[in-house]
């Protein structure tokens, strides 16, 4: 997926709200990862994985041990964030 031109990153509602309640620096090291998730979505410092059971069809990759980012591909340069947090956004 690595290509010279940048994903489109779309922040859906329920993302958006999830990220504004998180701490501080845990904002700011997820701004640090989605430059990195931008350039190479599948970056071995993201451990960028798929999701099964009920969250099937959606990806997700690591803020840090704590938080994540749960994720779709839209389209082939197109990626949808859903949420983030810690584990319960696996609920």
């Amino acid at each position: 997926m690595k290509s010279g031109l940048p994903l489109a990153i779309f922040h859906l509602p329920k993302f958006r709200r999830l990220y504004k309640k998180l701490p501080e620096q845990i904002q700011e090291l997820a701004k640090k990862k989605e430059i990195i998730f931008r350039q190479n979505p599948f970056d071995p410092t993201l451990n960028t994985h798929k999701l099964h059971g009920p969250l099937d069809g959606f990806w997700a990759f690591y803020i840090n041990f704590e938080y994540r980012v749960i994720f779709d591909f839209a389209g082939r340069k197109t990626v949808r964030f859903y949420a983030i947090g810690n584990h319960d956004i696996y609920q």
